[in-house]
């Protein structure tokens, strides 16, 4: 016999729906710079038209709305006049606010007469293809599961990706334009009511100091807005990907998008913020933390494998083991050269082959990199100026420093190498304890924004550290981080005590 299903009591729902009236709606919108109203001016009462300039398709606007609209305005004494005048089907009167607010998010123009906001006219000219074209994918942040679009060179595409995604009246674009020869175009975006205000006039003060002729990129604006710029570190992130974007935002950060620019900067952010990936997310909690604990050890070894190669081998032979100390010997019998000159040749061609493939088209510069690799790293061994065993300590390393999953956190890695290497050279493993001391010494200096760049790490934040190095379930990650002082802490209510009878049939 079947047990009887248990009736879960549902929870209730935390966010309810709140009515606004019409100058609610209008003025949340108005606070976007996208946001956008036309009026037709007449003798007594002028026709407006508002809508998300992002959202709609402005060719259709332009010559089958506006035309006739200005053309037969005056003939215009109520909106449902407008179906035998606009030659666009589905034109929709209401007069419920909410609907008005859900429509401009779906792509809709609201036509209304000035003084007499009782009723809406709601016209559908959506462009939901805009910015989704075949090539518009990510090059160098690629993902095997989720979303892989990615931002292009081109403003009003980038902010329809992120509107499209979040149609909330909260996401706010304002536009600051940046340059005094040449003018540029740059937005900032974040949700009203969740990201902390002092955020967003930091990057607003920031912006309007600078004072550049002209503004190439958003990573070069990233550089001049930064807290420090005698460092290797990035403080903030740069990013190709919409639904990485999409993610901050609603965390409560700021993101900032240029015209001409096909990556979005994001801020503040925190050093173990550079070893998440978007796809943690789409993956089970277990094997998404494993991962992520893969890119930290990956990082760590491709900074000080090399390094201890040469420390061992200059300083501290008493550390091999008997049995591998046989091999060490015999790969190294006919090496001319110290350690830390071998490693320093090999480094140096791994980040010559790795430049040239990366500048090369991408099928002669994977050629170079596989064949180059083989033949270089062959010959030198044969030749007698390398050891076979650093070789595959520096293949291990530069493996290493690819999973870092963005790129100039990465070249950092690669950098932090040779300092490291030399310290080792000159005084072993205490050379690598003191480079490392002057880095954490450096790392604990750096600030996103005003935010501690080792938080939860240092200063120190009870119940941070673990959630930092792992992703943890959805079930204990209902919150947004509390470095970012959210206005609105909480992200969603889960549901923890499921049944496991749950779904069966007991019939």
């Amino acid at each position: 016999m079947f047990r009887k299903k248990r009736v879960r009591q549902q929870p209730k729902r935390k966010y309810e729906t709140v009515e606004k009236t019409i100058s609610e709606v209008f003025e949340k919108a108005n606070k976007s710079s996208d946001f956008s109203t036309i009026s037709l001016l007449e003798k007594n009462n002028s026709l407006r038209i508002s809508f998300y300039k992002t959202l709609i398709d402005s060719n259709i606007l332009q010559k089958s709305v506006l035309p006739f609209l200005k053309e037969k305005a005056s003939a215009i004494k109520e909106l449902s006049d407008l179906r035998n005048i606009v030659p666009i089907e589905g034109i929709k009167i209401i007069k419920d606010p909410i609907e008005v607010e859900k429509a401009l998010h779906e792509g809709f123009i609201v036509i209304y007469f000035k003084d007499e906001k009782e009723e809406y006219a709601l016209l559908n000219i959506s462009y939901p293809r805009l910015g989704q074209r075949e090539t518009n994918d990510t090059q160098n942040e690629f993902s095997v599961i989720g979303p892989k679009v990615g931002f292009i060179e081109d403003l009003s595409t980038n902010l329809h990706l992120i509107r499209d995604h979040l149609n909330t009246s909260d996401l706010i674009f304002e536009e600051i334009i940046v340059g005094s020869r040449v003018r540029t175009k740059v937005v900032l975006a974040y949700l009203d009511g969740v990201t902390y205000p002092e955020y967003v006039n930091t990057l607003k003060q920031r912006l309007k100091e600078l004072d550049v002729d002209v503004s190439l990129d958003n990573t070069q604006l990233e550089q001049l807005i930064s807290d420090h710029t005698r460092t290797p570190f990035p403080l903030f992130i740069t990013t190709e990907r919409v639904d990485r974007t999409v993610g901050s935002l609603v965390q409560g950060q700021v993101v900032l998008i240029s015209d001409k620019s096909s990556y979005a900067v994001i801020g503040p952010v925190t050093l173990m913020e550079f070893f998440s990936n978007p796809e943690d997310f789409y993956l089970p909690t277990i094997i998404a933390s494993f991962f992520k604990l893969i890119r930290i050890f990956g990082m760590l070894f491709s900074i000080f494998a090399t390094a201890f190669y040469v420390a061992i081998l200059t300083f501290h032979f008493e550390v091999v083991p008997k049995d591998l100390l046989g091999p060490i010997i015999f790969s190294r019998a006919n090496v001319p050269f110290a350690p830390v000159v071998e490693v320093l040749f090999l480094e140096i061609t791994i980040d010559l082959l790795r430049e040239a493939g990366a500048r090369l088209p991408t099928k002669i510069g994977q050629t170079l990199g596989i064949v180059g690799g083989i033949v270089i790293g062959q010959a030198t061994v044969e030749a007698a100026l390398t050891s076979n065993i650093l070789l595959i300590f520096v293949a291990l390393a530069a493996l290493s420093s690819f999973t870092t999953p963005i790129y100039k956190m990465s070249n950092a890695v690669r950098l932090l190498r040779y300092p490291f290497i030399l310290l080792a050279a000159i005084w072993g493993g205490l050379g690598i304890y003191v480079g490392l001391i002057f880095l954490i010494a450096h790392l604990a200096r750096l600030k996103s924004l005003g935010v501690p760049f080792l938080l939860p790490i240092y200063p120190y934040r009870k119940g941070g550290v673990a959630i930092s190095f792992v992703r943890p379930n959805y079930v204990k990650n209902d919150k947004r981080p509390w470095y970012l002082r959210p206005l609105s802490i909480k992200r969603y209510s889960p549901v923890s005590d499921k049944d496991p009878d749950e779904g069966l049939n007991t019939e």
